[in-house]
């Protein structure tokens, strides 16, 4: 059964590799033809626009136009004796408590550990079939 199954998966890949072919060659085809000649497209009239209206005129001044206004000074602050600054007063550093001393502990030794061969033994071939 899953002989039949594989047979019909590669069947069906190599029908749809095989379709493929057949479109490359088809599009490789229309990449070598020439276009075809289209009609060209109408020129449209052109729009006959209403003239734009005229722009108002400005009166110009006759020489009395009033100055532009300056601007205001900021007064000057007085300069007087200014008080320094109060001092903060330091405080005191509290005192950190001595560590506790740790006991030193001696561990026991690790024991030996089994050595690993680097070679393996050879294995025996298994008994002629054949008997003298």
């Amino acid at each position: 059964m899953a002989s039949n199954k594989s047979f019909i998966t590669g069947f069906l890949l190599a029908l749809t590799f095989s379709g493929m072919m057949n479109m490359s060659l088809a599009a490789r085809h229309l990449m070598q033809t020439t276009a075809p000649n289209f009609p060209g497209i109408p020129s449209l009239p052109k729009p006959t626009l209403p003239p734009l209206p005229s722009l108002p005129t400005i009166p110009q001044g006759q020489g009395n136009v009033p100055p532009l206004p300056s601007i205001p000074t900021v007064p000057q602050q007085p300069q007087g004796n200014v008080p320094p600054l109060p001092t903060i007063p330091s405080l005191p550093q509290p005192s950190l408590p001595t560590m506790p001393t740790v006991p030193q502990l001696t561990l026991p030794p690790l024991p030996n550990l089994p050595t690993i061969p680097t070679t393996i033994p050879f294995l025996s071939p298994p008994p002629s079939a054949t008997t003298p």
